[in-house]
């Protein structure tokens, strides 16, 4: 069996390295802007998608229905505060960033976006960005290639940490060559397969429990699974995950590389409905895998285990290809996202003071790719580094509660200064870490009390500090006025 699915694998795994040799050779000429951003010129289906699969990593296929199957209804919170969150970010944030970022000396970066938002040179902003960045994606890179190797070692037998070094080396594949457009375009057919797979799976599941071909029932699960209304820490943990939308880099990057504001529009309606389904239908799948399995030694193989037992392996082997799309889907955006950040945001202004030329920028950038993703590996391939779900819940709470509150007053407060701006990154930064070092015992996710003290921070600082001049808030004007720019 194992080995019709390896093929389906590497069929797979071989179409993905063929979009980035295509973007490579189409975008030789191409400069910083096409690497990054794709030029500003991603249609509304392939930047809906995008955004989509790029947050929905392996996590959605492993980790939260591993956290459901093993816990209860309870932990659907977690899928209600990033369904809310997703949708807030795509109809509050997408379009007024897309124009700001324009406006503000056409921005390609989230740090370039929040340095230029206030018409200064000063670089602080853009290193500590890169610093949170590089850590950051780092650990969160991990987790996509640890579950690629849990799904090659599950399939195949083959071992994990080999799998890992495979899966790295695809990945970096065509990030390293085709760049953001390769990326995207990559993550509209992960987009469309992981959709495909967990719609299908949970429906023929749920025919074969009602068939009664399941392991459980209902009354031998107990009530206590089905509890939706658990504990306030649990209930406010899950909604405080919606909170990371608003300052996920990987994400709202696709926002900034729509090609108009109509676009916007519909991208966020497909992006929305995609991610809804998503979400639901992972949690489905969890709930009806605990029917349909009965118990089972290794929780994150829940969705793994499921399709292997109800289908042949060709069809197997494309359904399981769906773990492959989400986390190379999320981990080639998040090494995307890095290089930006260091070539970008600090080789280029600070290394080498504005001397480098696009050929030299793409090389460099190129080279940040590789380094992130061995240390990645290195992380993912030790057995102490946490489960798949730890791992992306520790990167998700540094971005949100670092950027999250920043993003929002940048783009809605006229108010705002840099030095608020800064210290709000910080703060979020460093409260999410403390509270998860030294008060993860409360049960309370990091991300709520970071999120809290970096929006604290932006806003005291702000109104203590001098009021931005007079080009700052013209700019700010401009682009709250809705004028064409």
């Amino acid at each position: 069996m194992g080995n019709t699915e390896m093929i389906v694998f590497i069929v797979y795994l071989v179409f993905m390295v063929g979009i980035g040799f295509y973007f490579f050779l189409r975008s030789r000429s191409g400069g910083e802007k096409d690497y990054f951003l794709g030029g500003r010129k991603m249609g509304p289906w392939v930047s809906a998608l995008s955004a989509g699969a790029s947050d929905m990593s392996a996590w959605v296929l492993m980790g939260l229905p591993a956290s459901v199957y093993a816990l209860g209804v309870g932990q659907t919170w977690i899928a209600i505060g990033l369904a809310i969150g997703y949708a807030l970010s795509w109809i509050f944030e997408a379009s007024r960033l897309r124009r700001y970022s324009i406006a503000a000396r056409d921005s390609i970066t989230i740090p370039q976006f929040l340095t230029n938002r206030f018409l200064t040179d000063n670089r602080a902003m853009q290193v500590v960005c890169a610093v949170i960045f590089l850590v950051a994606y780092t650990i969160y890179a991990a987790s996509s290639i640890k579950a690629c190797g849990t799904l090659f070692h599950t399939v195949a037998g083959i071992d994990a940490r080999a799998a890992m070094y495979l899966a790295a080396v695809i990945i970096i594949s065509y990030t390293f060559l085709g760049g953001f457009s390769a990326v995207c375009w990559t993550d509209f057919f992960q987009g469309l397969l992981m959709l495909g797979a967990l719609l299908i799976a949970p429906i023929f599941a749920l025919m074969l429990v009602r068939s009664g071909q399941g392991t459980s029932t209902l009354g031998e699960v107990g009530p206590a699974y089905w509890k939706l209304f658990t504990s306030w820490q649990d209930i406010a943990s899950g909604l405080g995950w919606g909170l990371g939308y608003f300052g996920m880099p990987h994400i709202i990057i696709r926002f900034m590389s729509v090609r108009s504001d109509e676009d916007i529009k519909k991208s966020a309606g497909i992006g929305i409905v995609w991610t809804l389904l998503i979400l639901g239908f992972s949690v489905g799948s969890a709930l009806v895998a605990r029917l349909f399995l009965g118990e089972i030694s290794d929780t994150s193989t829940v969705f793994i285990q499921m399709v292997r037992r109800i289908f042949p392996p060709l069809i197997s082997g494309v359904l399981l290809s769906a773990i492959l799309a989400a986390s190379m889907s999320t981990a080639d955006s998040q090494l995307l996202a890095s290089a930006s950040a260091f070539a970008s945001d600090v080789y280029k202004p600070i290394l080498r003071k504005g001397k480098s030329g696009d050929r030299e920028m793409l090389w460099v950038s190129r080279i940040v790719v590789l380094c992130i993703a061995v240390v990645a590996l290195l992380i993912a391939s030790n057995p102490a580094s946490g489960t798949i779900m730890n791992l992306v819940e520790n990167a998700w709470g540094v971005f949100g509660a670092s950027f999250g509150p920043v993003i929002l007053l940048s783009l809605f407060w006229r108010r705002l200064t840099f030095n608020g701006a800064l210290a709000g990154i910080v703060a979020g930064a460093a409260v999410d870490i403390l509270w998860l070092i030294f008060l993860s015992g409360t049960g309370l996710y990091e991300i709520i009390p970071g999120f809290a003290c970096g929006l604290i921070a932006a806003l005291a600082v702000s109104l203590l500090g001098k009021a931005p001049d007079k080009d700052v808030t013209d700019l700010f004007d401009l682009v709250a006025s809705n004028q064409k720019i």
